[in-house]
């Protein structure tokens, strides 16, 4: 069978010198949208604050944000490369006069049309550019030297550009507590400036009341190094990171906190005092892990489990394992999150007991032994988080494609999916572990501030999470 033909939108063409006639005129209409004046500001790294910040901008004289006026001037470039006289154009001289602003959603029309030929393959050429109103908003004349030769090729498929807004995800999260009231926080071991700074900024935020549990003279340190004063803060002295975690795990124990957080200690450290069978803080369920990403290439948050506390679940593990991340999926508001759990491929296979297990949490699922949520599995990544490979694949699913949490079959394979993204993929990543008396902000070294700001809302969202109405 032979190949479709091209259509004429497919090419780009050219008109010579010697066709052009005065008169002659080309458009185009572009609606400007918030991605353009992204793009726009990424390529030309104009950041003036009119154009990029809606805060400042509704104070100032327009009280909108407006197009980079260059922006209008790049679509005349467009037109004269394009249209008019296309391809083999060479720009000479180009004079604009800006008269009105273009606000988002404004459909601007450019119009190029040839005023003069001149010697030597000269045009000059009337630009103007109008909004949907009729309102000119840039006039101007352009001078080109026009193509001789005659040019149609095919129009070169551009690249898709991805726009991620950094810090768009943590910014969210802070932005959803803060009518919440603080909660009090031990911040275990914090002899590093950057888990202090870190809990003296979502005391700050009114995110937590922080309660500082380690060695004073390390913990003064620490606080000098990052200029700060530890004289609001209650302080608990402990002589060395085991009696810190101790000390933090009595506290939870005597209702004075009601959240911990990691400092400069092992998580192993912490893990052990948490786990303690006489002391600790176990409840009836397992605890586990959970990151919450925002991955630029995926179109909602994705929570990842589990990374970082149980290595290789049992059935009963997983079950609680998935139990909590349902659990935080809902206090971030996600009534009904779909569940994939995965394995390499999307049946069950006896010698691969990851996929047995899969498929037994989705059958605890129908009895109600896991509740909240939709699960599916297994399911392979690829069928869990596209759905154009489960359609390749035939998988008829409602989860498939378009997950909420992803459940790993183990630690390491949760692990390196997690930091895969992160460092790979630009994710903003966010944690906690659940399943104990109280959620633990279970920070890396390698954490941003930003995302151990965001690891405290999440545990702040938990403990305000709406309690479940009896059905």
């Amino acid at each position: 069978m032979s190949a479709p033909e091209p259509t004429p939108m497919q090419f780009i063409e050219n008109k010579t010198y010697d066709n052009i006639m005065v008169g002659d005129h080309a458009e185009l209409a572009r609606t400007l949208t918030a991605r353009d004046i992204s793009l726009f500001a990424a390529m030309s790294g104009d950041v003036n604050p009119a154009h990029v910040d809606a805060d400042y901008a509704k104070d100032d004289m327009f009280h909108h944000v407006i197009a980079h006026g260059m922006w209008g001037g790049a679509l005349i470039s467009t037109v004269l490369g394009t249209e008019l006289p296309g391809p083999g154009t060479i720009f000479l001289e180009q004079s604009l006069s800006f008269e009105a602003p273009v606000a988002l959603g404004d459909t601007v029309t450019v119009r190029v049309q040839v005023t003069e030929k001149q010697a030597k393959g000269r045009l000059l050429l009337a630009c103007t550019c109008r909004n949907q109103h009729g309102k000119m908003v840039i006039e101007g004349i352009a001078k080109v030297v026009a193509p001789r030769d005659k040019v149609r090729r095919r129009r070169v498929l551009l690249p898709t550009v991805r726009l991620h807004d950094v810090g768009a995800h943590y910014a969210r999260l802070i932005a959803a507590v803060a009518p919440m009231a603080p909660i009090q926080t031990a911040i275990v071991h914090p002899c590093d400036a950057l888990s202090l700074v870190a809990a003296f900024e979502a005391a700050d935020k009114g995110m937590i009341t922080p309660v500082l549990v380690g060695p004073r003279a390390k913990v003064q340190a620490a606080a000098e190094a990052a200029g700060r004063s530890l004289d609001t803060y209650r302080f608990i002295d402990a002589p060395h990171s085991h009696a810190a975690a101790a000390a933090a795990v009595a506290l939870v124990r005597d209702g004075t906190v009601a959240a911990l957080m990691k400092g400069a200690l092992h998580t192993d450290e912490l893990m052990e005092a948490v786990l303690d069978p006489f002391l600790g803080l176990r409840t009836e369920r397992r605890m586990s892990h959970v990151y919450v990403l925002e991955v630029p290439t995926y179109s909602k948050p994705l929570l990842i489990t589990d990374a970082a506390i149980n290595v290789t679940p049992d059935l009963n593990a997983k079950r609680d394992i998935v139990q909590n991340a349902i659990d935080l999926a809902h206090a971030l508001g996600i009534e009904v999150p779909k569940v994939a759990i995965l394995s390499a491929v999307e049946t069950v296979t006896p010698r691969m007991s990851s996929t047995v297990d899969a498929a037994a949490l989705c059958k605890m699922a129908d009895r109600g032994q896991i509740t909240g949520a939709l699960l599916d599995g297994p399911l392979a990544f690829d069928n869990a988080i596209s759905a154009a490979a489960a359609l390749a694949k035939g998988i008829v699913s409602q989860v498939a494609g378009c997950a909420d949490i992803l459940v790993a079959p183990d630690l390491e394979s949760a692990n390196m999916m997690a930091k895969q993204l992160i460092y790979l993929g630009d994710a903003d990543a966010a944690g906690i572990v659940l399943g104990a008396r109280v959620p633990i902000i279970l920070t890396s070294r390698a954490d941003s501030a930003a995302s151990r700001l965001a690891s405290c809302a999440l545990a702040q969202l938990f403990i305000n999470r709406p309690t479940p109405t009896a059905p």
